[in-house]
């Protein structure tokens, strides 16, 4: 059945830093909401809003004729979708079930089998672009499952995204995404490592910027992060422990497929000593810490 603003319900589970502007926009678009978090709070700015409560994510489910999830990580997943009374317990046949979590693509493949089995659909569409890309609504979205499910919540994916693309069955928008994360490992590294170049050698900072932002080096990690490194701006737009999970998911992935991948080793070790400076919570452009007092 065809979606509609007027009919249909959408359930949104998990209101972190990027969940709260994706559901925003969704309910900008004009679709009905109703939100759960384990912390009702960080789900407040929604609920202000016009957004219902529902009190687990079974029941937020049961309620939707398309359910959305991005939530930490992937013991996280399991739990919401496969714990009795939660999303696939609940959730009617006919519903879809959007995972937006960055997440383990066998768990993926699960979790669209037993939907499956159970007469709804799962996709596995995590996204790219951090805080800044879900409040301006330019997320990279990376899907994987049916197509027909998928073009089914397209409209509603381009509320929150600019590049919307299916790679293909259960477990190839987490693929997609993985492949992200080894790009993106590879990039901060360099320009943290630029950033402590340029400082050594007296280079201004600014001017620096300028022509590497000119240069064929650049690109959105330099443009994103560099002024941040330079001010010391740690906040977080993408939190260190998460990256260091997607980094860990790709890792694995690697060596299940005997690949090597060694700026994504090296990456990771750094973050390990972000994570010893107390930089768990940061945001990943603190990668620099790890960098700027060594040698």
């Amino acid at each position: 059945m065809p979606l509609n603003k007027d009919t249909s319900t959408i359930a949104w589970i998990g209101t972190g830093v990027m969940g709260v502007p994706m559901a925003g926009h969704l309910m900008d678009g004009g679709w009905k909401v109703v939100v759960y978090n384990r912390t009702k709070a960080k789900a407040e700015p929604l609920l202000e809003r016009g957004a219902q409560w529902a009190d687990t994510p079974g029941e937020a489910a049961a309620q939707a004729d398309v359910v959305f999830t991005i939530v930490g990580f992937p013991h996280d997943v399991r739990s919401i979708y496969l714990d009795a009374g939660g999303i696939m317990e609940r959730a009617r046949p006919g519903t879809i079930l959007v995972d937006m979590t960055t997440s383990d693509p066998v768990l993926a493949v699960e979790i669209a089998e037993k939907a499956a089995a159970r007469g709804l659909q799962a996709l596995d569409c995590p996204v790219s672009g951090g805080e800044i890309g879900a409040k301006e609504a330019r997320l990279s979205i990376m899907g994987g499952g049916d197509e027909q499910a998928f073009e089914q919540v397209r409209p509603l994916l381009e509320l929150m995204g600019k590049k919307i693309v299916r790679h293909g069955g259960p477990g190839k928008g987490q693929y997609a995404k993985l492949a992200n994360q080894i790009l993106l490992a590879g990039q901060m590294v360099s320009v943290a490592e630029a950033l402590v170049f340029a400082r050594a050698v007296g280079l201004d900072e600014d001017k620096a910027f300028e022509s590497l932002g000119a240069g064929a080096g650049a690109g959105y990690s330099f443009q994103t992060f560099w002024p941040k490194m330079v001010n010391g701006d740690n906040k977080p737009g993408f939190y260190v422990r998460h990256f260091i999970k997607d980094m860990d998911l790709a890792l694995n992935e690697s060596e299940r497929l005997r690949l090597f991948t060694p700026a994504l080793g090296l990456a990771r070790l750094l973050y390990d000593r972000v994570v010893e400076l107390g930089g768990e919570d940061l945001g990943t452009q603190a990668i620099y810490l790890a960098l700027k007092d060594v040698g």
